[in-house]
């Protein structure tokens, strides 16, 4: 398995640290609202790499923290005069609703930056000591120069990064690039004892920490959005390695930004969009399909025309699991023959395919091709007078390479109580709109299959015989 390594800016073999364990830190969401649809790809796609690694029998050991301590917090919780605390609360249980939504796996572990505040203090007092870290009037500053590689994970040198940098003018530093990893209690924020008086962490620390406490101090991936190489990821490195003198990540990841409608998500352009509101509309399986059909490295547009595309090709595939649980009802003959053994073991080069693609850094766009050439085979070979076995064993197939991509596990059939109320409304419109001929047809169709239905003041209830 070969992953592409921000890092050295290159495909490599994937060896994790221990033999067969994976450990995965994911930077994850500011709790302060509804996270939007470009922060759901991100989540998608490392979803979508924890489920292929563990299909490919590595332990994964998958960490994503909740910021719940932050500016954008605090401002909320003071607009509506409550706390930090309930507004990290609420949108910790938010975040869970449109996760589980999309059908992203819960993580192995969702530490919240508040839990880890004593052990930050612990990671900032040993910085100090070490010389890579200075307190100023109850601020601590991380000092950029100290660390001789800084600037490695976006491959350019200190003097580069600060020309192309916005800081903001703060003579207490001792060099401009210098960043907080403490930061000193202000009026109506919350905050927390420490050697330098109260105060809050830095966002930065807080990932290192998390990733050190839970994970250890060399972890196997690191992953996030391409929009936190620079400062977050970077600044996470220098802390993490300062301290520990090891290499923090082997290796890094990073998603590419999505663009709804070809611009750049913003409320300025009235195209900000929650996953919420695309969860309204479409199906997850619709919404990971889009996300998964390009490579996580490249840029990738989000529009209703594309879902509506995404639809129509999840349904075809649909279709032929709809094909086969139909089959299961129909074919006569229980056990496969030896063609039909053949066949099936036939089935196996779309599984070498598929492995193939996905081992090349996650290639979910080729890895669906091969789940649509798949379908056509079946389509074409599985009919009525073959054995159960083997329409169970197509079935199988499809329903193991869509698990990794996190769609096609939903059955088609519907249920006969839901078939049959679906019936019920139709015929009570073809009453309405006076059309007796449908109505009287639905009725008697279903008294065909034993069902009877029986007009009531109550309305209309059904009876099987």
């Amino acid at each position: 398995m070969r992953l592409y390594n921000t890092l050295t800016r290159k495909k490599e073999e994937f060896i994790p640290i221990t033999p067969g364990e994976v450990k995965m830190y994911v930077c994850g969401p500011t709790v302060y609202n509804f996270f939007h649809i470009g922060n759901g790809r991100t989540f998608i796609v490392f979803d979508t790499i924890r489920r292929y690694l563990e299909y490919r029998g590595y332990n994964v050991k998958f960490v994503q923290n909740f910021t719940d301590i932050d500016d954008k917090l605090i401002t909320k919780a003071n607009e509506e005069e409550t706390t930090v605390k309930e507004i990290g609360d609420r949108y910790i249980s938010e975040y869970y609703k449109d996760a589980d939504g999309l059908n992203i796996k819960r993580a192995t572990v969702n530490p919240r930056a508040t839990e880890y505040v004593n052990q930050i203090i612990s990671f900032v007092e040993e910085l100090i000591e070490k010389g890579y870290a200075y307190e100023v009037d109850g601020d601590v500053y991380f000092k950029t120069k100290n660390f001789e590689s800084y600037g490695k994970l976006s491959g350019q040198s200190l003097e580069d990064l600060q020309a192309g940098a916005r800081i903001s003018v703060d003579e207490r530093k001792q060099d401009p690039m210098d960043f907080a990893i403490w930061k000193a209690l202000k009026p109506g924020e919350p905050g927390w004892d420490c050697p330098w008086g109260k105060g809050r962490p830095g966002w930065h620390i807080e990932c290192s920490c998390m990733a050190k406490n839970i994970l250890g101090d060399t972890i196997d991936i690191h992953a996030g959005g391409s929009d936190l190489v620079f400062p977050h990821h970077e600044n996470e490195i220098a802390q993490s390695e300062a301290l520990t003198g090891k290499q923090f990540a082997n290796y890094w990841m990073h998603a590419a930004f999505l663009n709804v409608n070809n611009q750049k998500m913003s409320k300025s352009l009235n195209n900000f969009l929650t996953a919420r509101d695309a969860l309204e509309k479409y199906d997850a399986d619709v919404i990971r399909f889009l996300m998964l059909s390009g490579h996580y490295r490249i840029q990738l547009n989000f529009s209703d025309e594309l879902l509506d595309s995404a639809k129509a090709s999840v349904e075809r595939l649909y279709n032929a699991i709809s094909n086969l649980e139909s089959l299961l009802d129909e074919v006569k003959r229980e056990e496969i023959s030896e063609d039909e053994k053949k066949y099936l073991e036939s089935l196996d080069s779309y599984r070498q395919r598929y492995i193939e693609k996905m081992d090349d850094d996650f290639n979910t766009a080729d890895a669906i091709s091969v789940l649509f050439d798949l379908s056509r085979d079946i389509n074409s070979n599985i009919t009525v007078e073959s054995s159960k076995e083997l329409v169970n064993g197509a079935l199988s197939i499809i329903r193991e390479l869509g698990n990794p991509l996190g769609i096609l596990q939903k059955s088609t059939k519907v249920s006969l109580e839901e078939e049959v109320e679906k019936l019920i409304e139709e015929r009570q419109n073809a009453r309405k709109n006076r059309d007796f001929a449908l109505a009287d047809k639905i009725r008697d169709d279903l008294k065909s299959r034993g069902i009877i239905l029986e007009d009531t003041p109550q309305g209309v209830r059904w009876k099987k015989i």
